[in-house]
């Protein structure tokens, strides 16, 4: 599945079949679902959880949290707008799909 492929997913009204957990998550967040997205992201050990859990964090507001989990994932705290950051984790993920 491609980048547009999944967004045309995202305007379906309940979650697709099939998606990893952590695409899951990402499909959740878009449909404005934060607390399933984390509820999701939050018991998965790894890299790319630790990223959607840090954009989640720092959507929240929660910017020491954030900072956390950005530091678990290896990465520093983007400076870019939070939709960026969400099309930026998931192409990324489409294009590598996640360890779980």
């Amino acid at each position: 599945m491609n980048y547009h492929e999944f967004l045309q997913l995202c305007q379906q009204k309940s979650v697709p079949e099939g998606l990893s957990p952590i695409l899951r998550a990402l499909w959740l967040d878009y449909r404005g679902n934060w607390d399933a997205a984390h509820r999701i992201v939050q018991d998965i050990e790894s890299v790319t959880a630790s990223s959607v859990h840090a954009y989640l964090h720092r959507k929240e507001g929660d910017l020491s949290n954030a900072a956390y989990w950005y530091s678990r994932a290896g990465k520093a705290m983007p400076d870019r707008e939070l939709e960026q950051e969400w099309e930026a984790l998931a192409r990324s993920m489409l294009a590598s799909p996640p360890e779980v």
